[in-house]
């Protein structure tokens, strides 16, 4: 089985992404070869990249606010598992707090620093980062993989905060759906929105083909594409069982 998540929105898109990099500079920070932990840089530089927004941090505080008074409500109902509920607000406390502790603008401490800046420069141009570019940059990835695991994981450790509160919010976001069994007819699938609202929709498929979603404010349209190496994916012409799921914060 296959998951396929479709964000209906910018936000949600910027958190799905997010989320993408910080797995990778997490992976292969963990790693031990060089070319592993030349990866995890360029992640840590797409994140920079893409913590440049201003008001990325207040926007993750204010939805973490939102969703901590939300489940506030829910204390005491019997219908809720008291437990589960505590974890998930003690989550959301924890990253609150990591949030409003973070100071300056995100990333900046790989701005400020001009040996990184001269490796994301050169790194960016195909084939820029090999040894007779940058010199130094090779010496740092012969280096012991511990030494180099450390610094990874020191220019990465200021927007941990971020991952944190990205984490919480999807996995909410994640779990707010109940999934209903649909059938795309030759691939194709339409269902009318009928004043319902998504921020994502989540599809899961065990079929040798792959799902397009698009969606407006009265339907969304699925089809069904048979994904080809050497050319264009063609449109699957079989019927097509799959689960979806509207999620909504």
């Amino acid at each position: 089985m296959t998951i396929f998540e479709f964000p209906l929105n910018e936000r949600i898109r910027t958190w799905l992404r997010l989320e993408d990099l910080f797995e990778k500079a997490i992976f292969f920070i963990h790693a031990e070869d060089s070319r592993s932990h030349h990866a995890a840089l360029q992640a840590i530089f797409e994140l920079v990249d893409m913590t440049a927004r201003a008001d990325l941090k207040s926007e993750l505080i204010q939805e973490l606010e939102r969703q901590k008074n939300s489940l506030n409500a829910l204390r005491g109902n019997p219908a809720v598992d008291g437990e589960r509920l505590g974890e998930i607000l003690q989550r959301i406390a924890d990253s609150l707090s990591q949030l409003h502790a973070m100071t300056g603008k995100i990333g900046q401490h790989v701005r400020d620093n001009e040996w990184l800046l001269g490796i994301k420069g050169r790194a960016c141009i195909p084939g820029g980062a090999c040894s007779f570019d940058l010199p130094v940059y090779h010496h740092w990835l012969n280096r012991p993989a511990g030494d180099r695991n450390a610094d990874l994981s020191a220019w990465l450790a200021p927007m941990l905060p971020l991952k944190n509160g990205v984490e919480v919010l999807l996995r909410l976001l994640r779990e707010s759906g109940q999934p209903n069994q649909h059938t795309a007819t030759q691939g194709q699938f339409q269902l009318m929105l009928g004043g319902r609202s998504a921020h994502m929709l989540r599809l899961t498929v065990n079929a040798p083909c792959a799902p397009e979603a698009s969606a407006n404010k009265y339907a969304i349209n699925i089809r069904f594409l048979v994904p080809d190496t050497t050319q264009k994916p063609r449109p699957c012409d079989q019927d097509i069982p799959f689960e979806l799921t509207f999620c909504s914060l």
